[in-house]
Parts: structure tokens; C-alpha cells; sequence
């Protein structure tokens, strides 16, 4: 959450609880520059079963240059924040490199990174792997790509339309996720013939099974391989039907293979909620030279693929 001292805000830590105290705190922290660490018995005081230590800190303009260099550049970067010990140390700042080489960092000394060595307390620490945003290639025109549009806006996402698949001059990454909705077979099917070589983590088709068929054996007669992560028919089973809806259901569905979730119904969860979160997304203590903690129960694209086929759908 960010506070600037007029007392706006950007982002949250509770549904409401526990902002306004934060921020009376943070305007102590902007006026004297020392970091402070808060704790939050929620159990006691809001019924919400647990407690949170929340750490405040006067934020260098530094670490936003860094940070929007990487998220500019579309690279993933890690923060560490170090929130005990010497109070000149304490504070936040950019690394390069995935969450594993911060990991295997050496505490002192030198690293093939060209990065700063990290600190020997490096256990009181919380480090947090911050990637670019989900880009989002759109691939036929059409007055259904207005809620497509909202929702990747809501989410922060960056979005690209594209009419013909030979106008195609970006390079994807692995944050990259494509739909092909053209509702013409010569347009899907050289858009199709563009980005699965791509082995991009998501390309969903929009359009009724069979045609989806005919596409896959023209597109293997091309000896072009269909890979798993390919969804046709795009989007999660909620029952759409409206092009919000839709869109709703496929975007619902990028989001499940990027964060590797179930896609489950969390009352039907046997653990706490945010117990497997994925490797990228996770927040955590990490000692030196310990290597993150994988998450055994993250789905495989495989695990996640779903489909819909609805009435708009079955038109096509």
C-alpha cells in the first residue's frame, strides 16, 4: 500500500480495517524518517482469526526508478525488504533476477549479477518476486472486445488488438496470453499458425468445437503442433452467454493458468486460502542461501484447461 503524506492511498492490506490507523502512523513516519514495524491482533479486535505485522517506511525514490525500470523493460524483478536491525539498513530496494537467484545469493562478497550483496540477516527479510503485467493480444475486431477491454483495465493488464495476424511486431514473454476470436476461418486460422510456434502459456479460441477441430487438422496437416496451451473452447464453465459474460469466463480462466490456481470453490477448500500460493506471487521470510518453497498442489496447464460452449459461442 503506498500513502502519500496528504493521507491518499493506493492499495490495500485489510478489507477496511486496518488502513486509517496505518495511515495515522505513516504521517509519524513521514515526519521523522525512522521505519516503524506495527502489530495487529485482528482476532481480538476485528474477529478476523489472525494477526499481521505491518512494516512502515519512508519509500526512496530509488526504488520506484528501479522498480519502473524492470516493469517498463518487462522484466520480473524482486523486492527485499529488510525490516529489523540496524535502523539505517531497514528498507526496501530492487533486485534483478527471478525470486531462485535471489535465493541462492551469496550474503557477502560479490555475485555474478553484478547486484549487491545481500545483507547476513538476510532472515529478516520479506521478499516478494513482482512481475510485469499480463499482456493481452486480442486477435479479431468486434464490439465484444469493449468488455475484454474493462475487465483488462480493471486488472492492470496490457492489452493489444490485432485485425490481421501478419500485423503481429511484438515480441511476447512468458507473460504473454493471446485470443482468437476473428469468427473467420482464414484470419483464425493464420493467427493460430502464428502463435502456437509461440509456446505462449495461454491462446484461447473463441468459436463452437467443431470448428475447432477442423482448425487443429488443417493446422497439423501445416505440421503445426498443438500444445497445452492451447483452450479451445476458450474460458471457464460459468454458464455464459452475454459477450460480458464471456469475456468474464475467459479472462477468469488466463488468470487460473497464470497464478497455476484450481480454480476451485474456496468453500470447498480443506486449507487456508492462501496456502498454495504460487511461487511468483508469494510474500515470505527467506534465510540465506534457502531455496523458496515450491507449492506441490499448483496446477499444470493441463489440470487447469476448461471450457464453455454457449449459445453465443454455438452461433459462431
Amino acid at each position: 500500500m503506498l500513502i502519500w503524506p496528504d493521507g491518499k492511498m493506493i492499495g490495500s492490506l485489510s478489507a477496511g480495517c486496518l488502513e486509517e490507523e496505518v495511515t495515522v502512523r505513516a504521517r509519524e513516519v513521514f515526519e521523522t524518517g525512522e521505519p516503524a514495524l506495527i502489530s495487529f491482533d485482528t482476532r481480538r479486535r476485528f474477529g478476523c482469526a489472525g494477526r499481521i505485522d505491518i512494516f512502515i517506511e519512508r519509500a526512496h525514490e530509488k526504488f520506484f526508478i528501479d522498480l519502473a525500470q524492470h516493469i517498463d523493460a518487462r522484466r520480473s524483478c524482486v523486492a527485499v525488504t529488510l525490516f529489523t536491525g540496524d535502523f539505517n539498513a531497514c528498507g526496501s530496494q530492487v533486485k534483478a533476477g527471478p525470486i531462485d537467484s535471489i535465493a541462492r545469493r551469496p550474503p557477502s562478497g560479490s555475485d555474478r549479477l553484478g547486484e549487491p550483496p545481500l545483507p547476513d540477516h538476510f532472515e529478516h527479510s520479506l521478499v516478494q518476486e513482482i512481475h510485469p503485467p499480463i499482456r493481452l493480444w486480442i486477435f479479431g475486431d468486434g464490439s465484444d472486445n469493449a468488455a475484454f477491454h474493462s475487465l483488462a483495465q480493471l486488472l492492470g493488464w496490457e492489452m493489444n488488438t490485432f485485425v490481421d495476424a501478419n500485423a503481429l511486431a511484438l515480441s511476447p514473454d512468458r507473460w504473454t496470453a493471446a485470443i482468437v476470436k476473428s469468427h473467420n476461418y482464414g484470419r483464425d486460422f493464420a493467427a493460430l499458425q502464428k502463435l502456437l510456434p509461440l509456446n505462449l502459456r495461454y491462446v484461447g479460441l473463441i468459436g463452437p468445437r467443431k470448428r475447432r477441430d477442423q482448425l487443429m487438422n488443417d493446422l497439423l496437416d501445416r505440421e503445426i503442433a498443438v500444445k497445452a496451451g492451447f483452450f479451445a473452447p476458450a474460458g471457464l464453465d460459468l454458464g455464459s452467454e452475454t459477450p460480458e459474460e464471456i469475456a468474464l469466463a475467459i479472462v477468469s480462466e488466463i488468470q487460473l493458468v497464470f497464478a497455476a490456481a484450481s480454480g476451485e470453490s474456496l468453500c470447498e477448500r480443506k486449507i487456508p486460502i492462501h496456502a498454495n500460493i504460487p511461487r511468483s506471487f508469494q510474500t515470505f521470510r527467506l534465510r540465506a542461501g534457502q531455496a523458496p518453497l515450491r507449492n506441490p498442489s499448483a496446477a499444470s496447464n493441463a489440470d487447469t484447461a476448461g471450457s464453455f460452449d454457449s449459445a453465443s459461442l454455438r452461433s459462431g
